[in-house]
């Protein structure tokens, strides 16, 4: 139970533990997947094989393995999402088996869940466009979590065919699909931030959060109410740290899902630093997925700055040898996470012409390179400022260890203009940034000039 400061200190911020905030990843846990029939509507398909998903199926080697991870791995959480929060009872819903009304596909992709095409059997796609799939209907989502088409989470079904648990993988954040068959079904889009997934409203469909409210000293209420805050394409990786949930501004506390992708040699992770690709890998799996692995952080162990953290020895979480499905999956997952290189933005998305004259400003008067060096377009090594360098608050850099921001790499940025810029989204446009760092820096950019600047940052 929380001390009375932090009881207090709830009345402005609570906190709930959540999923996976940057690049962790999570495997194809037995139990889930494919049945050995599944019925959409009227459509009813043959025997499922996860052709093109198992690990049986795909090439041998770190990067197919960490693929593997990055896409199917639940590291066993689905103890926490299903058997301790029983999230599967709200998909379901009671007419199968479950509580309240349900998630039909509808509400899912409203959600922003994304539905993976190529796990769909063509006679469910060939229903789809026929309208023989009933998408208003959860067991219809359950008929496709059979299929291991719904892309970052997984069901586990008994041999009744009723859903009894579930788990997340880090897929459901940092994969997107390309809308190829219809909005939000498609192609997998590894490493794309997935700016439509509303977490939180997630989260709070949970029928039971007092494990969580009783390790934060709050109501329930009152977790839902935080999580509820932070709308599509946030979450809150720090929330279980600090208890912070929202800022001195009253405005969620949460930040945007960084994409994970083009993260080879770029030292830091995530907005605030915190570590590298694998630390941060071992961090969400175990502290925010609640995978079961080893994790190691005595930085936690600050009671000022992480009091929730410290008081429950988060930076010490050790579990037998035999019991771990984290740690041997960190090398393969950091490659193929390292394999994703930044997506190059189609042409039709900016003017050639004024790109190149922004490339030249980007290089010389607005001084960006002082910072996004190239080819990283962020520094090698340290790559972290102090709030007052980049002009902002520091209330985000307080709640990680080093107090101080990453420059975040640039490449790709076409793919996450949802939700705005920086760390928070407080810039709802790339000229918005531009703005800011005129008057900050002094530039006395024209409007042409800042017109030209951000031609070119969307071309990189």
């Amino acid at each position: 139970m929380a001390s009375n400061n932090i009881r207090r200190s709830f009345s402005r911020s609570f906190v709930f533990v959540t999923l996976a905030a940057a690049g962790v990843g999570v495997s194809w846990a037995a139990g889930g997947g494919c049945s050995d029939e599944t019925k959409l509507g009227s459509v009813t398909t043959a025997p499922c094989t996860d052709a093109g998903t198992d690990a049986s199926t795909m090439p041998s080697g770190p990067v197919q393995e960490g693929k593997q991870t990055f896409r199917f791995d639940t590291f066993g959480d689905e103890v926490f999402w299903g058997d301790t929060l029983k999230l599967h009872q709200a998909i379901a819903g009671a007419a199968n088996g479950g509580v309240g009304p349900g998630v039909s596909p509808t509400a899912a992709l409203q959600l922003g869940l994304k539905v993976d095409v190529a796990a769909l059997p063509s006679e469910i796609v060939d229903g789809l466009k026929q309208g023989a799939v009933d998408l208003n209907d959860p067991a219809t989502t359950l008929a496709l979590m059979k299929l291991n088409a719904v892309v970052g989470v997984t069901g586990f079904f008994d041999d009744a065919g009723k859903i009894k648990s579930m788990g997340i993988q880090c897929a459901i954040c940092h994969s997107t699909v390309d809308d190829s068959f219809a909005p939000g079904i498609g192609q997998r889009l590894d490493g794309w931030a997935n700016r439509d997934l509303n977490v939180g409203a997630i989260i709070a469909a949970a029928p039971d959060l007092s494990s969580v409210a009783h390790l934060l000293g709050v109501d329930e209420a009152t977790v839902r109410t935080v999580v509820t805050a932070w709308g599509p394409g946030k979450f809150d990786a720090e929330l279980l740290m600090d208890g912070k949930g929202f800022r001195p501004d009253g405005k969620t506390a949460a930040t945007l899902i960084p994409p994970a992708f083009g993260l080879a040699g770029i030292n830091l992770h995530t907005w605030t630093g915190w570590g590298s690709v694998p630390h941060w890998n071992a961090f969400v799996a175990v502290l925010e997925m609640h995978g079961v692995g080893n994790f190691y952080d005595p930085r936690l162990d600050d009671p000022v700055r992480f009091p929730i953290a410290a008081r429950n020895r988060f930076g010490h979480v050790v579990v037998p040898p035999e019991k771990d499905r984290v740690t041997s999956k960190l090398a393969g997952l950091h490659v193929y996470q390292l394999s994703l290189a930044a997506p190059t933005p189609p042409a039709n998305r900016f003017d050639k012409g004024a790109a190149a004259r922004g490339a030249t400003l980007f290089e010389g008067k607005a001084k960006c390179v002082s910072c996004h060096t190239a080819p990283l377009t962020t520094e090698p090594g340290w790559n972290m400022h102090k709030a007052a360098e980049i002009g902002v608050d520091d209330f985000q850099a307080q709640r990680a260890p080093d107090g101080a921001y990453r420059t975040s790499p640039l490449h790709g940025l076409f793919t996450h203009t949802k939700g705005g810029f920086y760390h928070d989204g407080r810039f709802a446009t790339l000229a918005d940034v531009v703005n800011h760092y005129d008057a900050l820096l002094g530039l006395a950019l024209d409007s042409d000039e800042k017109a030209d600047l951000v031609e070119y940052l969307g071309s990189i």
